[in-house]
């Protein structure tokens, strides 16, 4: 399964992503509502495990606006607020299950799993290749082509590709790169991201018309072969 987590808590959730990882998942993580709310409006996630109590916009906030947008992706709060009404109040914002902290992990994978079976239109299809304009990534094989010439890129560099193309026309953030592609979940203080951007789009971009990796000022990076 290609699992979301929405988790403020950057200890907790680097514990629960690598139990994850270890059973077999896909996991992506954001720190806050906002970042978590614009990584699942791009879809393709199986399942979100959202914490109740989180910055920028709360977990019950984040699932009711997927929900007004008619996402049915199951949902799994997390939450320290076990009564009676704040299981409900989970239930009613459109989560499918509600766990209290602090839990068991296996419970948490087994709850997890349960609601990908639960699931009506069957399993997902896992998405191996990508492509932005005339760029094209094949996960499977490890090839990166550009109006049909092959790019050769170190496995950071295609990591880093492969995850800006899974987010294709959406603005990146260098929190969500640095959780998700270094698996920082702090600021190292360095100029790594930019140094990878850099080569990446030396790469992917120098010798062709039209550039596709582009930096938004203040914000972070997009992929797009649109302006």
């Amino acid at each position: 399964m290609r699992i979301l987590l929405v988790e403020d808590d950057a200890e907790a959730a680097a514990y629960v992503a690598k139990g994850l990882r270890e059973a077999g998942h896909v996991v992506d993580h954001a720190l806050d509502g906002e970042s978590g709310l614009n990584m699942a409006t791009s879809g393709g996630y199986d399942a979100y495990v959202i914490d109740r109590m989180l910055p920028k916009m709360d977990g019950l906030s984040l699932l009711s606006n997927r929900r007004g947008e008619g996402d049915e992706t199951p949902a799994l709060f997390l939450s320290a607020l076990g009564e009676v009404d704040d299981r409900v109040s989970g239930l009613k914002a459109g989560g499918d299950d509600y766990l209290v902290k602090p839990y068991a992990f296996s419970e948490l994978l087994a709850r997890i799993e349960a609601l990908g079976r639960r699931r009506t239109s069957g399993p997902s299809e896992v998405t191996t290749r990508f492509k932005v304009g005339d760029l094209e990534l094949d996960v499977l094989t490890r090839t990166v082509r550009r109006a049909e010439r092959k790019i050769d890129l170190q496995p950071r560099e295609f990591r880093l590709l492969e995850y800006l193309m899974r987010h294709a026309g959406q603005v990146v953030t260098r929190t969500m790169l640095l959780e998700n592609v270094w698996e920082y979940h702090f600021d190292p203080q360095t100029n790594v991201i930019d140094v990878h951007i850099s080569r990446l789009r030396a790469k992917i971009d120098k010798d062709f018309d039209k550039p596709l990796l582009k930096t938004i000022r203040g914000a972070g990076y997009r992929l797009s072969d649109t302006d």
